[in-house]
C-alpha cells in the first residue's frame, strides 16, 4: 500500500491531527501536509513511519 494513503487512514482512523502525526512519528510537524504535497519519503523514513503505525495499532489493541 502507498504510504501516504496508510497515514491517511490511521488519521482517520484515529483521530490524530497532521502536525501531532508528523512530529511523534518522524519528528517533522510538516511531514504530512509535505507528503500531501508531493514529497517522496525514502525507505528509512517510510520505515519509521510505518513502525509508528503498527506499534500505536498493537497499543490500542492491548488496551482493556
Amino acid at each position: 500500500m502507498n504510504i501516504r494513503r496508510e497515514i491517511e487512514l490511521f488519521l482517520r482512523r484515529t483521530g490524530m491531527r497532521p502536525a501531532r502525526f508528523g512530529r511523534l512519528a518522524a519528528r517533522d510537524p510538516k511531514l504530512v501536509f509535505d507528503v500531501r504535497a508531493g514529497r517522496e519519503m525514502r525507505v528509512p523514513l517510510v520505515r519509521r513511519v510505518r513502525d509508528f503505525i503498527a506499534t500505536q495499532d498493537a497499543e490500542k489493541e492491548a488496551r482493556p
